[in-house]
């Protein structure tokens, strides 16, 4: 594996969102073959190069606008003589394609508690495409025969599992443990993670009463705002499997208007 892929695997693992440029065709005198590859982040910022100069300027532009769109595509370069001279390796003009990948990383969901309404959370959650992990201390909850399509258990108290979790822009946190003590500890924890949703069940009496003792401990009330509670979408939902629903809904919705405002920018 290349030194490229090696880092464009590292990214994705950390939760960014970056393009891959292969180049894929070349006619003539081009600065690289075809299988020359870089990574391009939103920034501009690369790995590995397919010729640099004025040409791989162009595309590093383009990659640009690629990742604000969330969707990769098929280029044409023609390089006359007077540009050939300006990239490295050049010698006189040609023709090169480079496609543009965008890699993005899987987008996950952390479920903190086990209990009954859990359950119908991974299911759900899973059959929409995430990946699925589930954290409760008490391991007869917490265990495969309860989740067999969770991608990850983890059968440890909130600071320990956290030490294991990597919590991206792609992360959608669900807390439904098993008392307000519990969800409070988990909040303090994630609250100024980088997760794009973060969601708590609960009656509005109760969170009122969470938010009163997170803010006592140092966090902002412009923090909490970041904090979906209580969770899901109203729909009057009352058995596990209608709270689950509910709970997924509203994660859909933030999740396709994460879509939007990225390809707006």
């Amino acid at each position: 594996m290349s030194e490229v892929l090696r880092e464009a695997l590292k990214r994705i693992d950390k939760g960014e969102t970056i393009a891959l440029v292969t180049v894929v065709e070349t006619k003539g005198s081009t600065p690289r073959g075809i299988g020359a590859k870089m990574l391009v982040n939103k920034d501009g910022l690369i790995s590995g190069t397919i010729g640099g100069g004025i040409t791989e300027a162009k595309v590093i532009e383009e990659v640009k606008q690629a990742l604000k769109e969330g969707k990769g595509k098929l280029l044409t370069y023609h390089l006359t003589k007077e540009k050939a001279a300006l990239d490295e390796g050049a010698i006189c003009g040609g023709d090169m394609k480079v496609f543009i990948d965008i890699l993005q990383p899987k987008e996950e969901v952390l479920i903190f508690g086990a209990g009954h309404i859990a359950v119908y959370v991974s299911r759900l959650a899973k059959m929409v495409g995430f990946k699925v992990t589930v954290i409760d201390s008490r391991k007869e909850f917490a265990n495969q025969d309860r989740f067999p399509e969770a991608d990850e258990i983890i059968a440890e108290d909130t600071e320990k599992a956290l030490r294991h979790l990597n919590i991206a822009p792609s992360t959608y946190i669900i807390v439904v443990t098993r008392g307000h003590l519990k969800d409070e500890e988990v909040l303090a924890s994630v609250v100024r993670s980088n997760a794009v949703y973060i969601g708590m069940i609960g009656s509005r009496k109760k969170n009122t009463t969470v938010f009163q003792h997170l803010e006592e401990r140092g966090i902002s009330a412009q923090e909490l705002k970041k904090i979906h509670a209580p969770i899901g979408i109203d729909i009057g939902a009352q058995t596990p499997e209608e709270i689950a629903v509910s709970i997924i809904a509203e994660i859909i919705q933030v999740r396709r208007k994460k879509v939007i405002l990225e390809g707006e920018r």
